[in-house]
């Protein structure tokens, strides 16, 4: 019996399978977001605005406290186009599905699914401002305390109970396995950590190795802190600080900073949760005279309907960064994430499939909320097939609250 040709559509679904295989990190997040993508002939540049959910306050007493429903909403935008390209004979069609998936399927799947990862995580950890541990490139996390430590924080400010994820540097899970081997888990884990080298459920979370993760230069700086200069007003994106050495301080995008006496509240209670409150640097800075303006990720509110802090910062109070307790210099760290899957949103768009003179189809993943299209033309030339893998879709993180970094061993 002659074989039969392999079809597009018989390719794109294997390719489709291999691909979810492949993910770590994008398969942990939500995806709820792509069915508002899904429409025949979406284009990159696409976008919908997530509301987020009302916070109110509690007035006491008889009196009526009405107050403004402010609606807040991020953009989550389909702005993240990548695609594989590959040529082979159609001879290679014949092959079996097992042979043609070794062959083309699996390498293809492998490349787009680290790009897709790499890209993702690469954004949203600049993005989380809990950050728990001693940055270092060389002292990892050997123990569960910072990962047990992740979690609090995220639970006190306000994350749903239930398992969660923790996405680490290959490096870091091996510190991990070799470090809790001795102690008691159930023999599935057991297992799993002896015989793979692998750290599977522990402390309330999901283990997942990722080569992918990555690792945050923090900027240099010539002081152990700075000061706040002036007063900051309800609503500031900006902190204008001094006092820092004379001689070159920059810091990165995704560097960690608190300011003395200014702690993170619980959003419900709005009762501080005795831990100074961390910021994330939104944009880097370069400063040779000791000030530096400096751009947060969020507002600062002390009262009010989006309180996230007991008191405004004052003028000196100390400015510090995270990663900067005992040296000054700039320290390299595996960002490893621990995270509710709400934390981060991954929306695929269903391309839009071109026509004339092209073999053109298109798979979807409703549970994995992913979408992928296949096109194919004879090149008459070299009498070969190419053909090209397309993604298109975009990421936000929606609540950063919901993860924590966990950037070395705790002291």
């Amino acid at each position: 019996m002659a074989n039969s040709l392999l079809t597009d559509s018989v390719i794109l679904k294997e390719t489709m399978m291999s691909l979810k295989n492949h993910l770590s990190f994008s398969k942990n997040v939500t995806t709820e977001y792509s069915d508002q993508f899904a429409q025949s002939g979406a284009k990159k540049g696409a976008s919908i605005n997530i509301r987020k959910p009302l916070r109110y306050e509690v007035t006491e007493g008889a009196s009526l406290n009405i107050q403004d429903s402010q609606d807040q909403s991020v953009a989550l935008t389909a702005d993240k186009h990548y695609h594989v390209g590959m040529a082979f004979a159609e001879k290679d069609r014949t092959l079996s599905v097992d042979k043609f998936r070794e062959r083309y399927i699996e390498p293809a799947a492998i490349a787009l699914a680290n790009k897709i990862d790499s890209a993702f995580i690469a954004e949203m950890y600049k993005n989380v401002f809990h950050s728990v541990g001693v940055p270092s490139a060389s002292a990892l996390p050997s123990t569960l305390k910072g990962f047990t430590l992740a979690r609090a924080k995220m639970a006190l400010a306000g994350a749903p109970k239930g398992q969660t994820i923790a996405i680490v540097d290959p490096l870091v899970e091996a510190s991990l396995v070799e470090g809790l081997k001795g102690l008691f888990q159930s023999s599935d884990q057991i297992s799993k950590q002896y015989e793979e080298g692998i750290m599977g459920r522990a402390a309330g979370s999901k283990f997942m190795m990722s080569q992918n993760v990555p690792k945050h230069t923090i900027g240099t700086l010539t002081s152990a802190a700075g000061a706040m200069n002036g007063t900051t007003a309800a609503g500031a994106t900006t902190l204008v600080t001094d006092g820092w050495s004379s001689g070159v301080n920059s810091l990165k995008q995704g560097d960690v900073i608190t300011i003395a006496g200014v702690y993170a509240v619980n959003p419900q209670t709005r009762q501080s949760t005795g831990e100074l409150a961390q910021f994330v640097v939104a944009a880097d800075i370069s400063d040779t005279a000791g000030a530096m303006t400096i751009t947060i990720d969020r507002a600062i509110y002390a009262s009010g309907q989006y309180q996230n802090v007991n008191a405004l910062p004052l003028n000196d109070a100390l400015v510090s960064v995270f990663g900067h307790a005992n040296s000054y210099s700039a320290i390299v760290a595996p960002q490893n994430l621990v995270f509710h899957k709400a934390a981060f949103a991954l929306a695929s768009v269903d391309f839009e499939l071109p026509s004339g003179g092209v073999q053109a189809s298109r798979a979807v993943d409703p549970d994995a909320g992913l979408s992928l299209t296949m096109t194919s033309q004879f090149d008459i030339v070299n009498y070969r097939t190419v053909t090209r893998l397309d993604w298109l879709g975009g990421w936000k993180c929606i609540y950063p609250e919901l993860a924590c970094r966990v950037v070395g061993q705790p002291a």
